[in-house]
């Protein structure tokens, strides 16, 4: 059922995008550093859009890097420690009576 509704919503944005491509078809002046040309603003703002999405990504790799390094220094850490209490729990008890 998942499935179907994951299909389902691709196929909603996949329509919608097409009518948003549809809709703003008209040339637009692209200029960058190296000359001009003219595209559909329906590609200008995808592509703006992709970049942007890149980017995001891209600057937050460092965040995701440094806290998964974190959750494997942590879960060793807890490692350790599970492995000391079983260590603790299988020292027989001597009683000094």
């Amino acid at each position: 059922m998942a499935r179907f509704i994951s299909f389902l919503a691709l196929l909603l944005l996949v329509l919608l995008g097409l009518a948003f491509s549809v809709l703003n078809a008209h040339p637009v002046q692209l200029d960058y550093f190296f000359g001009s040309r003219q595209v559909p603003l329906a590609l200008t703002l995808v592509l703006t859009l992709a970049v942007g999405a890149l980017l995001g990504i891209l600057f937050s790799l460092g965040l995701v890097i440094r806290l998964k390094r974190e959750n494997l220094r942590l879960r060793r850490k807890a490692q350790v420690a599970e492995q000391e209490i079983s260590n603790l729990r299988a020292i027989p008890i001597k009683d000094p009576h």
